[in-house]
């Protein structure tokens, strides 16, 4: 690809681009990054700081409230008349309306405390605004049972029944604190200090996180102390909470990865009244949404600059290279062998006027001139091949003729007519079938009855002594193979076996596949000698034809065989030679593997 000087000088530009532009897109992103989150780290928790300091006034006034209530003489003597039998009722209630009062002038001195209510375990309630009642529902109320057997003085957001009850059906945060008692199961009386949800909500709402962020106020549990019913969504978030709660880090930042992938930012802060936290969540996107837009534009102006810096390199390297590159493509077609297309590719200049264009007209004047000559020469060589064919194909008729010849004379010899008659028949048809020399492929059906008249003329030559097998398996219809192949192997097969045994077994066997055809002969000879079949090999692979065609008439079968084949299949012809020379497994089987052509009639 970088042989061509257009795509190096491309390829310049395009790295020169995006190595530079790439750096710094990526320092400005990480350093920006960066100082984001040391922004986020100081201004949030500066932020909550003072909301921390908030909460913690708050929380004060209400203890200052409880400690008002609880060291007062009118609670006192209130807790004394509800205690003494002795008293009437007029008198007790005249003690609660007392009480009631005291208890109104005290909210009236806090301004972020909404209500204070006394509540008695014989079911008296006394709240201030004179509001005086009976009741024991109060005491299956989990705000109730948590502090009677937990003793837990904060009640987490909730609706209160008696505010309720004064058209106040927002939730509350209260203070439970027992009355002249320290122990909250057995206090007689408990006191309930309501603060409005809303009034540690408004402040904690104006500290922002992003757009998307959400600020939390946990109790020492870890539990959402306001109306924020959106912290049970932050699942991963919630696990990291307890984490950090466990840990001795007063504050800090934590990068918490989801299970979609996504990464939120948690921003936490640990309260020293009443072991509180303030927990802050953001999505890094949501963060650093501004930043990735930043990021996006330059990557688009980045890839502006690298497409013109493409197009800049294209013009100016297209006078050089494009007559070059056509050169270089020309090239590539005279390594295929695809001459016409070279000379196509290099377009005819009728005024050479410059080194670039002498040198493609060069080229495609010498493509021109190596054309011809590989042309002429492959031409010359088909017909010498043909010719070479012809006389291995001609080398075998001679060869079975006389031989057969041979066989007449000994039987007329011996007077054995019937016999004469039957080989000068099958002799008749075989030359029949022979002298058709105008086709190099016969049908495999018409090669098997060649073969077959070849072996009823052995049958009458050698009778019991001779044991011939075909085996046939796939169907021939259709198929072709070169002609005079079978047969030849077969003369070979016997001739050989008669040289070691008094009864010669031959096994034919023939296999059609889907792509090929596969031929076997076996013996039960002597097996051929040591290097023979080496030799044969490297024979056929140097296509040494003159070899086989000076040979005597007594060595022409075989090699002629896998001479003819080879020339005639090329490199789609395969065959094996097994031998073996030992006297529990003698023998010879010569086993050649013909690609299917059909339609081809010549070589």
């Amino acid at each position: 690809m970088f042989y061509s000087l257009k795509n190096r000088l491309i390829a310049f530009f395009v790295v020169l681009l995006v190595f530079s532009f790439g750096t710094m897109s990526l320092l400005l992103f990480r350093e920006s990054r960066a100082t984001i989150r040391s922004y986020i780290e100081t201004s949030a928790l500066e932020k909550m700081d003072e909301y921390g300091s908030f909460v913690s006034t708050a929380a004060l006034q209400m203890y200052d409230l409880a400690s008002l209530v609880y060291n007062s003489e009118e609670t006192k003597n209130w807790d004394h008349v509800q205690l003494d039998p002795a008293i009437s009722s007029g008198e007790k209630m005249l003690a609660n309306i007392q009480m009631s009062k005291f208890l109104t002038h005290a909210v009236n001195s806090y301004s972020g405390v909404s209500s204070v209510s006394l509540y008695r375990k014989d079911g008296l309630i006394v709240s201030d605004n004179n509001d005086i009642s009976t009741g024991w529902s109060y005491r299956q109320s989990p705000w109730y049972n948590d502090f009677v057997t937990r003793d837990n003085h904060w009640v987490s957001a909730h609706t209160d029944d008696l505010e309720i009850k004064r058209s106040r059906p927002y939730p509350f945060l209260s203070l439970l604190l027992p009355v002249n008692d320290f122990e909250p199961a057995r206090a007689q009386t408990v006191m309930k200090i309501n603060v409005g949800a809303d009034f540690f909500l408004e402040p904690l709402n104006r500290i922002h996180l992003g757009e998307k962020g959400t600020i939390f106020l946990l109790d020492q549990e870890g539990s959402p102390i306001l109306s924020q019913e959106q912290y049970a969504t932050h699942a991963e978030a919630v696990k990291e909470v307890d984490r950090v709660r466990q840990s001795s880090s007063r504050q800090g930042v934590v990068n918490i990865r989801g299970g979609s992938g996504d990464t939120d930012i948690m921003v936490y802060k640990k309260l020293k009244p009443n072991n509180w936290m303030l927990v802050g969540f953001v999505p890094e996107t949501d963060l650093y949404a501004k930043l990735y837009k930043l990021r996006s534009t330059i990557i688009v102006f980045a890839s502006f600059l690298l497409v013109a810096a493409i197009l800049l390199a294209t013009w100016l390297s297209y006078g050089i290279t494009k007559p070059l590159s056509r050169l270089t493509s020309a090239m590539r077609y005279v390594q295929k062998g695809e001459f016409s297309i070279a000379e196509k590719s290099i377009a005819a200049e009728g005024v050479v006027q410059s080194e670039v264009a002498f040198v493609t007209s060069s080229f495609r004047t010498m493509v021109q001139q190596l054309r011809h000559h590989i042309q002429t020469e492959f031409e010359q060589k088909l017909l010498r091949q043909q010719a070479e064919y012809k006389a291995l194909l001609m080398q075998i008729n001679p060869h079975f003729l006389f031989n057969t010849l041979e066989l007449l004379s000994s039987l007329s010899m011996q007077q054995r007519t019937d016999d004469s008659v039957k080989v000068i028949e099958s002799l008749g048809k075989m030359m029949r079938f022979s002298l058709n020399s105008n086709e190099d492929l016969v049908s495999l059906r018409e090669e098997l009855a060649y073969l077959k008249h070849y072996l009823a003329i052995l049958d009458i030559r050698f009778r019991e002594r001779l044991h011939i097998s075909i085996d046939t398996q796939g169907p021939p219809e259709g198929r072709q193979i070169v002609k005079f192949i079978l047969q030849p192997l077969v003369e070979n097969a016997v001739k050989y076996s008669f040289a070691m045994q008094e009864t010669a077994k031959v096994r034919i066997a023939v296999t059609v596949e889907p792509e090929r055809i596969v031929l076997s002969v076996k013996d039960n000879g002597p097996g051929m000698p040591v290097g023979l079949t080496e030799h044969l090999y490297e024979e056929t692979a140097h296509s040494r034809l003159n070899d086989v065609l000076s040979r005597g008439a007594g060595q022409i079968g075989l090699r002629n065989v896998l001479a003819r084949c080879a020339l005639y299949y090329g490199q789609g012809f395969v065959y094996t030679i097994r031998t073996s020379r030992e006297e529990a497994d003698h023998g010879t089987e010569i086993e050649l593997s013909l690609p299917i052509k059909e339609g081809t009639t010549h070589v």
